[in-house]
């Protein structure tokens, strides 16, 4: 994970925030185009919405934004105030809704703590921690609710079945796994062997085709070591604290859907179940999306995963869906991003000056 502030900053400038949100506003148009089942009265229907389901899911949003909070300050034994951890955090969301889903936030996460005063081998072992924490959630939460679902989970979509030729189960499978295998090799590079894993990268990049990145392989190992050290000592408290955290953050993410759902349909218990389970196979589908901030991929899923439960609703809810999960932190990131800017960079440069 090199930290090249050139790349950084093309990733945080905020005068390219238009081009995701352009986007954004582009899959809509096409959706109305595309879907003859979209007109006045449908689109209508978003004032049939219980303004109380809509504050419900606002709530449940804006505590999964303040779990982010406190799980940052937690992890970086609160080195950050309460302030500066609402600036990482919303820079963090930023950085991921600019860049494809598969590239993420984490190096810009990296650098963004870094500059907070956090030096550089800590900051990569918290965005670590964060990374192999949220795919554990994922790793362990979905059996869970995939075995609640009683076999409910994969949506009867005949779209899905043309374009994916019924292999929807067989795709999340294989995701999965990969996940888990990469959460197990990064804990136990990171908690366990940290020198054993370095020296299998060397191995694996002195192969002849490969060799040419064994530099950056030595490189990402060291890091890896440096961050296994900085995470030494950690008492049961702090981890417990952290997933507990972790936990409470991911099934707000998913519950808001499941109240915006309940603006518009009744549903039972095992329909709320569903719903959440349903959440999980998306978001594995949405990791891979190369579009930044999987527009268009998270259109085109939600209306095959939920259209059995909302109906007439399901463009509505899902406009509302990403109204309230993915355009607020490109526009927060275009407000508190020139301020951080002259708060890390031209307020040290006026300090040294003087």
């Amino acid at each position: 994970m090199r930290l090249d502030n050139k790349e950084i900053f093309k990733t945080l400038n905020p005068n390219k925030v238009w081009i995701p949100i352009l986007i954004g506003i582009g899959i809509v148009f096409l959706m109305f185009y595309m879907d003859p089942s979209i007109t006045k009265e449908n689109l209508s229907s978003v004032f049939d919405a219980s303004l109380f389901s809509l504050f419900i899911a606002f709530l449940v949003i804006f505590m999964r934004d303040a779990g982010y909070v406190f799980r940052i300050r937690e992890i970086t034994d609160k080195k950050l105030t309460w302030l500066r951890a609402i600036y990482v955090i919303i820079l963090w969301e930023f950085a991921s809704a600019v860049t494809p889903s598969i590239v993420g936030g984490t190096a810009v996460a990296v650098f963004i703590l870094h500059k907070e005063g956090i030096k550089l081998g800590k900051a990569i072992a918290y965005v670590m921690v964060t990374a192999i924490l949220d795919n554990l959630f994922f790793v362990i939460g979905a059996p869970i609710v995939l075995y609640f679902a009683q076999g409910y989970i994969f949506p009867d979509s005949k779209v899905l079945e043309l374009r994916l030729d019924n292999s929807l189960g067989y795709i999340f499978w294989v995701s999965y796994f990969l996940y888990a295998l990469y959460s197990l090799v990064m804990a136990a590079a990171l908690f366990y062997r940290p020198r054993v894993f370095k020296w299998i990268l060397l191995k694996i990049f002195s192969i002849r085709w490969i060799r040419k990145w064994k530099h950056n392989a030595s490189e990402y190992g060291d890091q890896i070591i440096e961050s296994s050290k900085e995470l030494q000592g950690k008492k049961a408290n702090y981890w417990i604290t952290i997933s507990l955290a972790t936990v409470f953050i991911w099934c707000s993410r998913y519950l808001m859907l499941n109240a915006l759902i309940t603006a518009y349909v009744d549903m039972s218990f095992n329909e709320h179940i569903i719903v959440f389970a349903r959440q999980i196979i998306m978001w594995i589908v949405m990791m891979v999306s190369p579009t930044p901030g999987s527009s268009g991929t998270a259109e085109f899923f939600f209306a095959q995963f939920f259209y059995e439960f909302l109906s007439n609703y399901t463009f509505v809810t899902s406009i509302l869906w990403r109204m309230f999960s993915y355009y607020p932190y490109l526009l927060l990131g275009a407000v508190f991003l020139p301020r951080w800017i002259r708060q890390v960079f031209f307020k040290k440069k006026e300090e040294a000056a003087e």
